[in-house]
């Protein structure tokens, strides 16, 4: 375990890209949308809604694509192992994705305690959408960060070991997937049962399980072709 940590510290020259980034990145897409919402008139919504925070989560990937591709090459030279560079690489993972849910859960409290920063938002509340529980929401918060840790790692991976062709072909994948997922759903008329399934399903399972469980395919998948990923 000491080894790993110290493997982890390689990352921390890093936490610009880390945690910096993101957080720059939520302030700005905060600014932007508070500008908005307090120029125009009223309108009449309990709340306005803006997806701004996703912006973080596009940040915060691309660390760990970096993490592959260039801090391992690095890690390889000073004989630091496959399986300590992608154990430390995933508590680093860990970290990051409790700093920024309790970042982002602190500043829902705040907007809600203020009724959107005075301008009805609801920026960083996103998930009050789907439940009223503090614990759910910040675990909601950090299990799709770390959904997106796991992601970022496993593409991170694939061009390591494939290079272009791998990311191509992971783009093609998810295209056909998520195009045939959308034409089967609208031949058989099931985005209502889609729509229900968010609505119905127990924070619980989710905000929970649903991403922990898919995070930890991503990371499976991830490490299966680490092992055999050159410098």
């Amino acid at each position: 375990m000491k080894r790993t940590l110290d493997v982890a510290r390689l990352h921390m020259v890093a936490w610009p890209l880390i945690i910096g980034w993101p957080i720059a990145v939520l302030a700005i897409s905060f600014a932007i949308s508070y500008t908005i919402f307090a120029l125009i008139p009223p309108t009449g919504n309990e709340f306005n809604f803006t997806g701004s925070v996703l912006s973080m989560y596009g940040f915060a990937v691309g660390f760990y694509i970096q993490a592959i591709t260039q801090t391992f090459p690095f890690a390889l030279g000073i004989s630091v192992t496959r399986r300590e560079f992608f154990t430390a690489s995933a508590l680093v993972g860990v970290a990051q994705s409790a700093v920024l849910a309790t970042i982002v859960f602190a500043l829902s409290v705040v907007e809600s305690a203020t009724g959107g920063f005075g301008v009805h938002l609801r920026m960083f509340g996103i998930l009050r959408y789907v439940t009223d529980n503090p614990a759910w929401e910040w675990i909601g918060i950090f299990s799709t960060l770390l959904l997106v840790a796991a992601i970022g790692l496993f593409v991170g991976v694939l061009y390591q070991r494939f290079r272009i062709t791998g990311l191509l072909a992971l783009a093609l994948a998810a295209i056909i997937g998520f195009g045939a997922a959308a034409v089967v759903v609208t031949w058989q008329r099931w985005w209502l049962p889609v729509g229900r399934f968010f609505v119905d399903t127990p924070a619980a399972v989710l905000l929970g399980a649903v991403p922990l469980v898919l995070a930890a395919l991503f990371a499976s998948a991830g490490w299966g072709a680490f092992r055999s990923a050159t410098a």
